[in-house]
């Protein structure tokens, strides 16, 4: 199971986003660090389907990310989240769970699953415009783990969660990271430090840093600020 990222470039305009990028991905989570405007939204969406590299390829598996078969073992959460105001939690996961293909008595099984696990089971059948920004976000992990997917895209993802959401989220990625492949951005470190085994690090739309992350490499803040102020330094 591996994700290849192979000479990716995205430009807007005068703007190169992501610039000739390569690296390659394999079960367990990696962490995609940069600061805002590194190109990492960019990179997601790519990686993702949403959007045409205008140069290089992306395959999982040997199969093109724009293939209906890349979208089956997907699961992506962008950074904007959309979802139906009217829509109680439990039929907007059931009516994503259409979307994806899964049939309807497994996916009420799945979607009652993923809201215990997301710590919305009591509230269900509320709607979700009445909702917190953290209740959201989880209703939003939920919706990327209906298909119990091999490749998990995830875009700021503790966005709104308070101290409690983000360690219980972290735990389940961490889980998620040992059977598939979880690629997961953002520009807090801490969300990474116990559950990343591999980082890659952004700036101007260039990866500056790649390579594998334990408990035993240097403090993770300390090292990232290393890095934007001299550049690229060897592994750990």
């Amino acid at each position: 199971m591996e994700l290849c990222v192979d000479r990716v470039t995205k430009q807007y305009k005068n703007k190169i986003a992501v610039d000739r990028m390569s690296f390659s991905l394999t079960p367990g989570v990696t962490g995609l660090l940069g600061a805002n405007g590194a190109g990492k939204t960019t990179l997601m969406r790519m990686i993702s389907g949403v959007l045409i590299p205008d140069s290089g390829e992306i395959t999982f598996d040997g199969m093109s990310v724009m293939s209906e078969q890349y979208r089956d073992v997907l699961g992506y959460l962008p950074q904007d989240f959309g979802y139906y105001p009217e829509f109680t939690a439990m039929d907007f996961l059931l009516y994503f769970a259409a979307l994806k293909g899964i049939e309807k008595k497994r996916a009420r099984t799945r979607v009652e699953e993923l809201l215990e696990v997301v710590g919305l089971k009591d509230e269900m059948r509320k709607k979700i415009k009445t909702f917190s920004g953290g209740m959201k976000q989880r209703v939003g992990i939920a919706q990327a783990l209906l298909n119990r997917p091999k490749i998990l895209v995830v875009d700021e993802p503790t966005a709104g969660l308070d101290p409690r959401e983000r360690a219980r989220f972290r735990d389940l990625i961490s889980d998620i990271g040992k059977e598939s492949v979880v690629l997961l951005s953002t520009h807090i470190t801490s969300d990474l430090e116990h559950i990343a085994n591999r980082l890659l690090v952004m700036q101007s739309g260039q990866l500056i840093w790649q390579g594998d992350w334990n408990e035993n490499s240097p403090d993770l803040e300390e090292f990232y600020l290393s890095m934007l102020e001299k550049g690229a330094p060897e592994n750990v």
